[in-house]
């Protein structure tokens, strides 16, 4: 049985320990680290498109830019300081895809090529692979269904 001054121990321990976070001061540091991702992804595709390339050329070669420096930041442990702050902004772009993986890679590259990076290597992108194909099918059904019902 537990007496009342253990809990009173451990809850004066948990708010130790917990941190205080503000909705509002995390929601304006999402916004800034997420803007600043798709500031910097914008000024990639207008710099592709300044040299030549067309829209969806540009287009290519800005994901693949932002999934490289993603990479990059992530094998340098930046990434992860940039998340405590930016919190769900960095997680919504692309960016926080390509940190997922890389994450995942780096963790279990020590398990071997294969039962570690090989097997592991989606364990954070997997779902989202997984329910955005889901989502995808069931959209294009109900998009299939709505062209079907319209011509009659």
């Amino acid at each position: 049985m537990i007496s009342d001054a253990e809990k009173k121990q451990y809850n004066d321990y948990v708010k130790k320990i917990t941190p205080n976070n503000s909705l509002p001061k995390d929601m304006l540091h999402a916004f800034f680290i997420g803007g600043t991702i798709c500031f910097v992804g914008q000024g990639f595709l207008e710099g592709f498109q300044k040299i030549g390339l067309n829209q969806e050329s540009a287009a290519y070669w800005t994901t693949i830019t932002l999934i490289f420096i993603s990479t990059l930041l992530t094998g340098t442990g930046i990434y992860a300081k940039l998340a405590k702050y930016g919190g769900a902004g960095t997680l919504v772009p692309i960016t926080g895809f390509a940190n997922g993986v890389a994450a995942s890679a780096i963790e279990y590259r020590m398990e071997g090529e294969v039962l570690g990076l090989g097997a592991k290597i989606f364990t954070i992108a997997g779902p989202v692979i997984l329910y955005g194909i889901i989502s995808s099918w069931i959209v294009g059904i109900i998009y299939w269904g709505i062209i079907v019902w319209i011509k009659k």
